[in-house]
C-alpha cells in the first residue's frame, strides 16, 4: 500500500474545476459547457447522465435559476479536482453541493455530483425547518 501525502492545491484540473464552477453559479451555462467533454459522464442524485447535450438539459436549469452561489473551496492536482459550493436558490436557501471531476485532455470528462437534497424538501413543506 502507498501512503499518499494530501491532495495537490494547484494543477489542471483544479483550474478547469474553478472555472467551471464559476461559471455555472455565475448562471453562465454556455462558458461552464466550454469545460465539459463531449463524451462526459455525470453521476448526481438523479441518476447518470452522459453527453454534453444530457449535461446541458441536468445543468442549463439549476445554473439559471440561481439567486446566488459562492464557491467555498477547489482542491485539485493535474487529472481530479474537488470543488465545494454553496448556492441559494427561489425555493431553497444555503443549498449545498460539491463535485468530483475528472479532466482528460483539457477537458471534464467525468462528475460525479452530489448535494445536500434537504433544503429542497424542506422547502417543498416535506419536513419542517
Amino acid at each position: 500500500m502507498t501512503a499518499t501525502t494530501g491532495t495537490a492545491t494547484t494543477g489542471t484540473a483544479q483550474k478547469i474545476a474553478t472555472g467551471y464552477v464559476r461559471a455555472w453559479l455565475a448562471g453562465d451555462v454556455e462558458k461552464a459547457l466550454s469545460f465539459i467533454a463531449g463524451d462526459v459522464v455525470c453521476e448526481a442524485p438523479t441518476g447518470v447522465i452522459q453527453g454534453i447535450d444530457g449535461y446541458r438539459q441536468f445543468l442549463e436549469p439549476f445554473a439559471t435559476a440561481l439567486v446566488s452561489g459562492t464557491v467555498l473551496d477547489v482542491l485539485g492536482d493535474d487529472n481530479r479536482a474537488a470543488a465545494v459550493y454553496t448556492v441559494e436558490t427561489p425555493f431553497a436557501k444555503d443549498f449545498r453541493g460539491m463535485e468530483y471531476i475528472t479532466v482528460k485532455d483539457a477537458k471534464i470528462v467525468r462528475v460525479i455530483s452530489v448535494f445536500d437534497r434537504l433544503p429542497v424538501v424542506q422547502a417543498s413543506g416535506g419536513l419542517p425547518g
